[in-house]
């Protein structure tokens, strides 16, 4: 009687392991066309993304379209600008997320449920909610047109997630470690400094990429903000490929995307051990 049940389990664990296997090659194929159709358009020459006959790949490697895009949208003072505004936005995240987040989860007011819902409910507001009052409110202060105000709102819109993942990190750490360090004569600030930050450390770097990238990539928020050519950050310059009539340099926009995507993915690869730690950590009661 027992070897029925044992046998049907494992018949159905022998069925679905391929299919498991095979859906997760789909999706991997999915996600990998785009990128290589990135790759092979920006090595095409323009006679070859002009033609209906080109196949997927490049006949001949050209670096035309590279030069080209360097050039013509000054991506190296968009790239500085957008490095500049997303470095500045994850560190000013960062320092004001990790105290909340802390105060959230081991100082138990009444003030904590009614701070996490409204945590959570301001991530339901869509951009074009708020950006009309927002714009008067920066222009009123003298901060359209800047990097410095496109750091402000870049940080507003990413410490309410920031500060829920952080609550996760800091929710699976034993307090018992906290209450252990002041018996040994330990204060709050040595304890925070010595226990909880390296033990936060792995959540840090999680919160502070997804800040990261988010700030490199966003593109409605500078849209309105920010005119001037100078100050345009990286996803604004690749949009002067996008004519006035929809025509679309091709070549040129995929090159500056493919230069556009290596600082993100180079912080990606350098960091991905800690961040799937991080993920991993959070999980645990988040």
């Amino acid at each position: 009687m027992t070897t029925l049940p044992r046998t049907s389990t494992v018949g159905r664990s022998a069925v679905a392991r391929p299919l498991q296997y095979l859906a997760l090659l789909a999706y991997m194929c999915f996600l990998a066309f785009p990128l290589l159709f990135l790759l092979s358009t920006a090595f095409k020459t323009p006679r070859e993304l002009k033609s209906p006959d080109a196949g997927l790949l490049p006949e001949h490697f050209d670096l035309g379209n590279f030069s080209s895009a360097i050039t013509k949208a000054d991506l190296f003072t968009a790239a500085g600008n957008s490095l500049l505004v997303s470095a500045t936005t994850t560190v000013l995240v960062t320092l004001v997320a990790l105290p909340a987040a802390y105060a959230l989860v081991r100082f138990r007011t009444k003030l904590r449920g009614l701070a996490t819902g409204w945590i959570l409910l301001s991530q339901v507001f869509p951009f074009i909610l708020i950006i009309i009052p927002l714009f008067l409110l920066l222009k009123n202060i003298g901060l359209v047109d800047t990097l410095l105000g496109l750091v402000l709102v870049y940080a507003v819109w990413a410490l309410p997630f920031s500060l829920w993942m952080l609550q996760g990190y800091v929710s699976a750490i034993p307090v018992e470690l906290e209450e252990a360090s002041a018996v040994d004569g330990a204060g709050r600030l040595t304890t925070l400094t010595r226990i909880v930050l390296p033990l936060l450390a792995p959540g840090l770097v999680a919160t502070s990429l997804f800040t990261f990238i988010n700030s490199w990539n966003e593109f409605f928020f500078a849209l309105v903000l920010i005119q001037d050519p100078d100050m345009q950050t990286l996803p604004l310059a690749l949009a002067r490929f996008v004519g006035v009539e929809g025509q679309v340099q091709l070549g040129q926009l995929a090159a500056a995307a493919l230069l556009a995507c290596v600082p993100s993915l180079a912080f990606f690869m350098f960091i991905q051990k800690r961040l799937t730690a991080g993920l991993l950590s959070g999980a645990v009661k988040g």
